[in-house]
């Protein structure tokens, strides 16, 4: 996370990985509140029900537990997210419970983070469960991973236990092929203790690497560490012809987001998949004329040439553009509780654009747990498998890897209409 990347008045995005008893909830509610983001009212209500449950200090991780009866209960599912910021950046974090049978959760809760702290209860070092989110935050393309060797403070805050637990990481990184594609930091805290996530108190004098918070302050934003190509999908054609404006009867403007990289006025573009070259005319954003403009952005692109483009369309720049494809191969993580059948026709929603889709060949699906291949003839929910799909419609696709945008995609159940799948392309 070099310097230069430092883009601290943008969003991070992250996720936290842990089991039920890593002190998760514990470490962003500590967060929360030595980045004074918690409100009086709600820092009152949890100290009343610390108080009723005969702790002494405010249980902090009573901030992460949304609704009264989970509280109540002691458990967290689903996906919960939680907002803060320091004086100089905006946060989002994703909160995943860490069981396996809320695999999917994950999968949906690191699709768009950019960074995960994966925790380990420095009693137990690395767990099965350790495994399973590395695994599933490198399927997902976090770039950077964060190993928070946590409850230090139950180990007499022993360098020794520490590094054990680094080494033995980083061995099982090396293993999967974590190690050598994305970024790996260590840090030892006692999130209950508020030691090394805001404040660096004196219990360990050992380490003299960053704060949790430095950390985060420095990490950078999705979509800055790489030139990414131009994808712009679109989402809706713009001819206003009932307009009492009859200047505007021959405007013709494509509306959508762009996905990743950058596009000027004067570029060269085509329009995919039927092939047709322009160049970009205007680009507008609301009434605003820009000369520009890049990843996230959404905006109106006006061509020089009268191309037939409808929505699902995607407009690339010439020296960029993909070839449209009607097999691909991905990894995907089953959603339903309705199995997979690969005697069935879905539908594969992939940014604007939809074909219908039939199975070609499951190849192996993943053990979460020993990350073992096995083969298998149908998916169950939780399940993810590395499969081919057999394409109606041509896609513009990129590989996940280089682009995390273009390389994703859900499958919908032609009957239901429900979100049964969600893919990354190889």
């Amino acid at each position: 996370m070099s310097n230069h990347m430092q883009h601290n008045d943008s969003l991070l995005r992250f996720m936290t990985c842990g089991s039920v008893d890593d002190g998760k909830s514990t470490l962003i509610g500590r967060l929360l509140f030595d980045t004074k983001t918690i409100l009086a009212d709600t820092l009152t209500q949890i100290s009343n029900t610390s108080k009723k449950r005969g702790m002494e200090a405010v249980d902090l991780s009573l901030l992460t537990d949304g609704l009264q009866a989970e509280r109540e209960q002691g458990i967290t599912i689903d996906v919960a997210y939680r907002y803060f910021s320091t004086g100089t950046r905006k946060y989002i974090i994703a909160d995943a419970p860490g069981h396996e049978q809320y695999t999917r959760n994950m999968v949906t809760a690191a699709s768009t983070a950019n960074l995960a702290i994966i925790l380990i209860d420095a009693r137990k070092g690395v767990l099965t469960q350790t495994r399973r989110h590395s695994y599933l935050a490198h399927l997902v393309g976090i770039p950077h991973i964060v190993v928070a060797v946590n409850k230090m403070d139950l180990v007499n805050y022993d360098q020794a236990v520490y590094d054990k637990i680094c080494a033995d990481y980083l061995q099982f990184a090396e293993e999967i092929g974590l190690a050598a594609a994305r970024d790996i930091r260590f840090i030892p805290m006692s999130a209950l203790n508020g030691d090394m996530l805001v404040d660096r108190l004196d219990s360990m004098p050992w380490y003299a690497g960053e704060t949790l918070l430095e950390m985060l302050e420095k990490a950078p934003a999705a979509h800055t560490e790489q030139s990414e190509q131009f994808r712009f999908p679109v989402q809706f054609v713009c001819r206003p012809h009932a307009s009492a404006d009859a200047d505007l009867h021959d405007f013709r403007g494509f509306m959508g987001r762009i996905e990743s990289g950058n596009i000027a006025v004067g570029d060269a573009v085509t329009v995919l998949p039927n092939g047709y070259q322009s160049k970009v005319k205007a680009i507008q954003l609301g009434e605003t004329q820009l000369e520009s403009a890049q990843t996230e952005q959404s905006v109106t692109l006006l061509l020089e040439d009268e191309i037939d483009t409808s929505r699902g369309d995607m407009i690339v720049k010439t020296s960029e553009a993909p070839e449209p494809v009607k097999q691909i191969e991905a990894f995907v993580c089953w959603l339903s509780e309705t199995p997979l059948s690969p005697a069935r026709t879905y539908i594969v929603r992939h940014t604007t654009r939809e074909s219908k889709a039939k199975i070609g060949a499951i190849q192996y699906k993943v053990d979460v747990n020993t990350l073992e291949q096995q083969p298998t003839a149908d998916l169950k929910m939780n399940d993810i498998a590395r499969l081919t799909f057999k394409l109606a419609q041509p896609l513009m696709v990129d590989s996940y890897k280089s682009n995390r945008a273009t390389g994703a995609f859900i499958v919908i159940d032609e009957s239901t209409n429900n979100t049964v799948g969600a893919g990354m392309i190889v």
